[in-house]
């Protein structure tokens, strides 16, 4: 068997090895080998020997972007499609944004599929009779369950006036309709980057169309849709009377390194999606590469490596203290308590809000810990008697019984200020804010309880901390690791969308964190005091009488 300090040593080196790993895919994917040829010209006289594949966007040909679409997944020529985007000149440098209106057809509007066909070309000639012309197609709708709607509970008014026709329709809220994807973003490699040949990217390679030109192969220019801006919040609900949805076509330039990172990134959601992610699960993810900066990027994965790697520590020292605790002799239990409502009401929460797999499975794990954690701290056992469970719990003895009343003691100070607060908020959120249904509104003001006055029920343990004047009883490991957690919150809540109420949150959990570091500090580990073990540092073992 492994010691904990084996233990933990193999993981924080498989962690390195992991993070090792993970900075050379990365590099190889951001810094591609070139073609070490001698150059196109010399390469033609030699006969294309070196096997390199040259840029054509080299040559500077006059290029023109056309964008149109149909109800159809192929088209051979230029009939029943519809020009909505003409740019001449088109100059791959310049970076644009053109909104258009689009002309839905009878077959989109009833829950069918419109495609957008991107043609890059010769200028001054049609794309069906250019032979060099690089084309891509992106569905420009998405199939969706549609968000319910959300009334205000007291007065029953609507965000929408058509509450009326959604309760007539309410079977079919829950079937997914077509949704109009507002946004299309273009890009184009700009590089005149020279491909090996021998050792192609596959993730380049299937974007890439070839012509020989003489002895030399050169590869057309290549055409990239950005598939990670296609948001939810973007997305319009197609009616059968609508007849016209705006686009906004935006086009951009991209570096090869990018281009082949972004490639990785949308096969990963796609990835995710065929696993049974929905679109808003998907939407989670896309938020982290879309709304943060690159450079931001590159520091969120070491960040949340990090995380990771905490969050295990964490919970492994955790459940090790919690699992060898016998005595609750200077332990909260009124904080155990609260703990575990929250866990439990986050979960639900995010239940509710069918919030992504990737946070609400943890949450659940959580959830279960907090409640055995509230078994262990109430000393309770379940024993089955013909079918029936029979609930006891432990005695307290007499230093328990002192933290008991000292723990009585805070909540009754605190409940003067956290249930009108918590009241008061529940009330004002009923009368002014609308959601989906009853449980809705008591989840949601469960939760903004939590969020805002949960840090309120950290200080029964800092008050019981103070009447015994000792923390040797507190899971200092376990406290350490969530330590370096909670700041690494702070950096993910500038970095990271999130809500408002979780963004204060972590800061808030900085400023208890602190109290406790003061009170490590004011009052020093006494060796005579039992520890969180049941043990007394004085206590030594007998030794076996030495002989002489």
């Amino acid at each position: 068997m492994l010691s904990r300090s084996s233990f933990t040593s193999l993981v924080v080196g498989v962690f390195a090895v992991y993070v090792a790993h993970t900075c050379w895919v990365m590099y190889g994917i951001v810094c591609t080998r070139p073609c070490p040829g001698p150059g196109p010209a010399k390469e033609e006289r030699a006969g294309g020997a070196a096997g390199c594949i040259w840029p054509y966007l080299a040559r500077r040909p006059k290029l023109q972007l056309s964008v149109y679409t149909t109800t159809r997944s192929n088209i051979g020529a230029e009939n029943n499609i519809d020009l909505i985007l003409n740019v001449e000149d088109f100059d791959i440098e310049s970076r644009f944004e053109r909104t258009v209106n689009v002309s839905v057809p009878k077959k989109t509007r009833n829950n069918g599929t419109l495609y957008a066909y991107i043609f890059l070309h010769h200028a001054g000639i049609l794309p069906w009779h250019d032979g060099k012309q690089v084309h891509i197609v992106s569905p420009l709708t998405t199939y969706m369950v549609p968000k319910p709607e959300e009334v205000n509970l007291i007065t029953g008014e609507s965000t929408t006036q058509q509450i009326e026709a959604e309760k007539k329709q309410t079977n079919a809220l829950d079937e997914p309709v077509s949704h109009w994807r507002s946004r299309l973003t273009l890009n184009v490699m700009v590089e005149d980057f020279v491909f090996d040949g021998s050792s192609l990217p596959a993730d380049v390679h299937r974007y890439m169309k070839m012509v020989q030109l003489g002895k030399t192969v050169h590869y057309l220019p290549i055409l990239f849709i950005d598939q990670l801006s296609n948001r939810v919040k973007d997305l319009m609900i197609i009616n059968r009377s609508t007849t016209e949805l705006p686009l906004t076509v935006s086009y951009d330039k991209i570096s090869l390194g990018k281009l082949r990172f972004w490639i990785h990134m949308q096969d990963a959601v796609f990835s995710l999606q065929q696993f049974g992610f929905s679109e808003k699960d998907a939407d989670e993810v896309k938020g982290i590469f879309v709304d943060t900066n690159l450079y931001f990027l590159a520091l969120t994965f070491f960040v949340a490596a990090f995380h990771l790697l905490f969050d295990f520590l964490a919970f492994k020292n955790d459940i090790s203290f919690w699992k060898k605790k016998k005595s609750m002799t200077g332990m909260s239990t009124k904080a155990v308590l609260w703990r575990c409502f929250s866990t439990v009401v986050i979960f639900l929460f995010l239940l509710d809000e069918q919030t992504s797999l990737l946070v609400l499975i943890p949450a659940g794990v959580g959830a279960v810990i907090e409640l055995w954690k509230v078994k262990k701290a109430l000393k309770m056992t379940v024993t089955w008697r013909s079918m029936r469970p029979t609930i006891q719990f432990g005695a307290y003895n007499e230093s328990e019984k002192r933290t008991e009343e000292y723990d009585t003691q805070a909540m009754k100070y605190l409940s003067y200020l956290l249930y009108p607060l918590c009241i008061g908020g529940a009330a004002y959120s009923l009368l002014n804010v609308k959601y989906k249904s009853w449980y809705s509104w008591l989840i949601n003001s469960f939760v903004n309880g939590v969020y805002a006055f949960g840090f309120l029920f950290m200080l029964p343990q800092l008050f019981v901390n103070y009447k015994m004047k000792s923390v040797a009883h507190l899971p200092w490991k376990a406290f350490t690791y969530k330590a370096f957690n909670t700041f690494i919150d702070d950096i993910f809540a500038f970095i990271i969308t999130m809500p408002t109420s979780h963004r204060l949150a972590c800061f808030r959990d900085d400023v208890v964190f602190l109290v406790y570091l003061y009170q490590r500090w004011l009052y020093p580990v006494d060796k005579s005091r039992v520890n969180e073990y049941g043990e007394s540092y004085e206590e030594k073992p007998k030794r076996k009488p030495h002989r002489e």
